[in-house]
């Protein structure tokens, strides 16, 4: 939404901003994953080492890597976004 100055709306540049970071921790999750399930895991089955009983390839992309990213998650949401109201403001005109 544009303003009567032509600018746009600042809750679109949070939003714009914000969706950045979103596809910033997707990415940084398919990196990970896919590091160490065919890192780890291009090797023999002979030769796999294991964590709790899982391969370490599993252990490492799946289970850490699940705990990784709901602690960026939870950082990259209580530090970085920001609480927006949907309302109109009460001097803009619709």
């Amino acid at each position: 939404m544009k303003n009567k100055e032509g600018q746009q709306d600042k809750r679109f540049k949070i939003a714009h901003r914000e969706a950045l970071i979103g596809i910033i921790l997707v990415l940084i999750n398919f990196i990970w994953w896919y590091g160490f399930a065919y890192g780890l895991g291009s090797t023999k089955v002979e030769q796999y080492s294991y964590i709790f009983g899982l391969p370490a390839w599993f252990f490492y992309s799946c289970i850490l890597g699940f705990i990784v990213m709901v602690i960026l998650v939870i950082f990259t949401v209580k530090f970085l976004f920001k609480d927006v109201t949907f309302e109109e403001e009460e001097g803009e005109v619709k």
